[in-house]
């Protein structure tokens, strides 16, 4: 389908200034996309019921009558949607208008025209509903979200691979700590990236096609001898879902909240990682390349501000706040079915929206990103008083008296240099392998295992 959208007079960013970065998103989610895929759904029941041999009041399908009703949902457009809209407009019900649209197209083929009642045959409009908006959801996900997701996990690893040697002071509580690399730090976020992303592909997309309360009641009624549920079961399958058996008139959701919980998670990640990086840019251990032509501020010429971590900051938060009011919404219903959770759910392309927004951000953030060995140095070289860790964990082992209380009296809230912590070094009662150890440390070196962890990173996928 295309779609274009007015960018200057569109209501929502998403729709407007962004809109050329968020095409397959569009097509997916907008109104277009959901009556698109209500159109499958509807033509896949259509099949199924032709497929059944004790529903012998709809013939089998011929390969030219499959081949008529495959078209007809791939090759669905705007214009279709239009078509659809139009007839919305006078039933004001949108799947009764689907419903109505495809009698259309059926009135005009010689075989099926005869059989079209038997469209959305003893179904609930949620029926409908549920199972395209599964299939929105599991297609963004396969076809928008997971590759961006991907692209981010090769970009994270190549920069924790490249940076694995870089030491680099670290940060507890904003005060100086133990060193580590920055190719270490980059590694945590990867790890914790790819745990989320399992999760998220775990998530089983569920639907289900029972009727008006979940009971097959009418399809009882009308047909006693079919394996109704058997049939759904098959149905619901085929389109690749998961089928659930046990519902009211409506989906109950729970995989959607299940969903928006796992990108969630992903998106907190990525933002503690977006906040990282802003702060390690505003210390010089980043250096952002340049580009011809950018201007960093209206006023200030010599600005290079790191907004594409900014930017993702803020739709994160978009994103997050939209995802935790759909999971929190969603799967509460008032008694077999209330209509709340319909317009709610239509702002799921929105959610999903501003996360891909966001990591799109982050990945050209990512590339304008060149460490600064030299700077991360020179602030290790300043805090010589980190090595306090080691002196007195070595002075423990050794059995010297208040190791933690000397390291702290000499230390706390104040800079030492080399020579005064060698000084103290050589005053101790140390064996001379112990001793030489810790006169060789300096706070470019004491940093444990880190470059072996980011190396390693690529083991855990």
């Amino acid at each position: 389908m295309t779609i274009n959208p007015d960018s200057l007079t569109a209501l929502s960013p998403l729709d407007g200034r962004y809109a050329g970065q968020l095409a397959g998103l569009r097509e997916l989610c907008s109104e277009a996309g959901l009556i698109a895929q209500r159109v499958r759904v509807e033509l896949n029941w259509f099949s199924a019921l032709s497929q059944c041999a004790e529903f012998d009041q709809l013939p089998a399908l011929s390969a030219e009558e499959q081949r008529f009703l495959k078209e007809l949902a791939d090759d669905f457009g705007t214009e279709d949607a239009a078509a659809v809209k139009a007839i919305e407009r006078t039933t004001n019900h949108d799947v009764k208008a689907v419903e109505y649209w495809i009698k259309e197209k059926l009135a005009t083929h010689p075989t099926l025209a005869e059989r079209r009642e038997f469209i959305h045959f003893a179904c609930t409009s949620e029926d409908i509903n549920n199972l395209a908006w599964a299939l929105i959801l599991r297609t963004a996900i396969g076809t928008q979200l997971d590759p961006v997701l991907r692209e981010l996990d090769e970009a994270l690893q190549r920069l924790a691979l490249d940076a694995a040697p870089l030491p680099m002071l670290s940060r507890t509580h904003g005060q100086a700590a133990s060193p580590t690399t920055l190719g270490k730090e980059v590694a945590n976020t990867v790890f914790r990236l790819r745990r989320q992303r399992r999760l998220l592909a775990r998530v089983e997309i569920t639907g289900k096609i029972n009727g008006a309360v979940g009971n097959f009641n009418a399809h009882l009624v009308a047909c006693p001898a079919v394996d109704w549920p058997g049939l759904a079961q098959s149905m619901v399958e085929n389109l690749g879902l998961v089928w659930n058996p046990y519902t009211t008139q409506i989906e109950p959701h729970d995989m959607v909240a299940e969903t928006c919980h796992a990108l969630m998670r992903i998106n907190t990640v990525l933002l503690d990682f977006a906040r990282d990086v802003w702060g390690y840019v505003s210390l010089g251990y980043f250096r952002q390349r340049l580009v011809d032509g950018e201007v960093g501020s209206s006023t200030m010429p010599h600005k290079v501000n790191p907004i594409d971590f900014e930017n993702a900051e803020g739709n994160l938060g978009l994103a997050n706040a939209l995802l935790g009011h759909l999971a929190g919404k969603l799967p509460v219903s008032r008694w077999q079915r209330d209509l709340s959770d319909s317009t709610v759910q239509r702002s799921l392309g929105s959610a999903l929206g501003y996360a891909y927004l966001a990591w799109k951000s982050i990945l050209k953030g990512l590339k304008r990103l060149e460490p600064d060995a030299q700077r991360m140095a020179a602030d290790l070289e300043q805090s010589w008083e980190v090595l306090a860790e080691a002196v007195q964990t070595v002075m423990r082992l050794y059995g010297l008296p208040e190791p933690y209380e000397q390291l702290k009296k000499l230390t706390r809230g104040r800079g030492i240099d080399e020579a005064s912590l060698r000084e103290f070094i050589n005053g101790l009662e140390l064996p001379e392998d112990a001793r030489g150890r810790l006169l060789a440390l300096r706070p470019t070196t004491y940093t444990g295992n880190a470059e072996s962890m980011a190396k390693q990173i690529s083991r855990f996928v």
